[in-house]
């Protein structure tokens, strides 16, 4: 099933490792929220590699790609667009934005303006711009993939959860391990990395790849699985609001591109127990209990993760 396509698909991801040493988990689910046709936020402090891995993605699958860095001086325009008036026509024409194009890569997305931020929301939920009344879609496929600064630092703003809601999943990179970071710098003595990715896919099989991971079965069990993961944040005494139903949708979404990128033809309970955490890290908002006890969203998650049973699934040969 789709042997072409996941053969491209896991050429992508041995393309990024080239450049992003040591981040094989990362790398995975980046892939995996593209071919399920989901946003990805990368949020981690600066210099560990968000853009670089970004970037490397748009090089190996040959996307139309444009990247903004977002500063508090970019306005929704810049963005979306805007209608400049035509002498010749006596019309007003239609100047397009950065996000016409196939993935937009937004460099540090909290440190722009709440109103910037807000004119993602349509294009992110709706694949559309509307700009003077006009209606116009983006190109397909469309991903965003945003990298931020951890809140606090110089800068920045939170994004409202409205638009956090509208990224699939949120990752954190993390500093490299020393071996790793010997091997970073030794490519970098060698030259650019990024000279070295090689596209090996293109828009049309990432398309074909997102209608063959929506064909992945699922069983009645695991959906209840995912239920339960869900409303327990929900229900949770130290969690103020917990995942919404986008988040469930997402859920499934990312566990059956997983299943299809490992090339099964059906959603085991670990494919979701393993994308959980990055689906709802960035869903949930603790409560002041939580924070009077110092707990974090990851103890939290992890304690659902850990306590809700895992339907027994018989594995079949493939």
């Amino acid at each position: 099933m789709g042997s072409v396509n996941l053969q491209k698909a896991n050429a992508v991801i041995d393309e990024v490792k080239k450049v992003v040493i040591g981040k094989d988990a990362c790398i995975f689910k980046v892939m995996a929220a593209m071919i399920a046709g989901g946003h990805i936020l990368l949020d981690d402090i600066p210099g560990v590699g968000k853009t670089t891995m970004a970037l490397a993605f748009s090089k190996a699958m040959d996307l139309q790609q444009n990247r903004v860095q977002f500063t508090p001086d970019i306005l929704p325009a810049d963005i979306v667009g805007f209608s400049m008036y035509d002498k010749s026509s006596g019309k007003f024409v239609y100047q397009p934005g950065a996000v016409m194009c196939n993935l937009f890569l937004a460099d540090e997305i909290n440190r722009t303006s709440p109103k910037t931020q807000s004119a993602l929301l349509e294009v992110m939920e709706e694949g559309s711009v509307t700009v003077d009344g006009v209606t116009k879609p983006v190109p397909e496929p469309f991903i965003v993939l945003a990298t931020q600064n951890p809140v606090g630092s110089a800068g920045t703003q939170m994004l409202p959860e409205s638009q956090v809601d509208r990224f699939m999943i949120c990752l954190t990179m993390g500093y490299p391990n020393p071996e790793d970071e010997i091997a970073i710098l030794k490519g970098k003595s060698e030259g650019d990395p990024l000279n070295e990715v090689a596209s090996v896919m293109n828009a049309a099989a990432l398309l074909d790849a997102k209608r063959e991971a929506e064909q992945i079965y699922v069983h009645q069990a695991i959906y209840k699985y995912m239920v339960r993961l869900v409303n327990k944040t929900r229900q949770h005494d130290m969690i103020e609001l917990g995942i919404s139903p986008r988040g469930t949708v997402a859920l499934a979404a990312m566990a059956k591109s997983c299943a299809w990128l490992q090339g099964r033809k059906f959603v085991y309970p670990d494919d979701v127990a393993n994308v959980f955490y990055d689906v709802a890290i960035h869903r949930i908002r603790l409560n002041a209990r939580a924070r009077i006890n110092h707990v974090t969203a990851s103890d939290l998650l992890d304690q659902i993760i850990n306590d809700t049973e895992r339907p027994t699934v018989r594995r079949k040969k493939q």
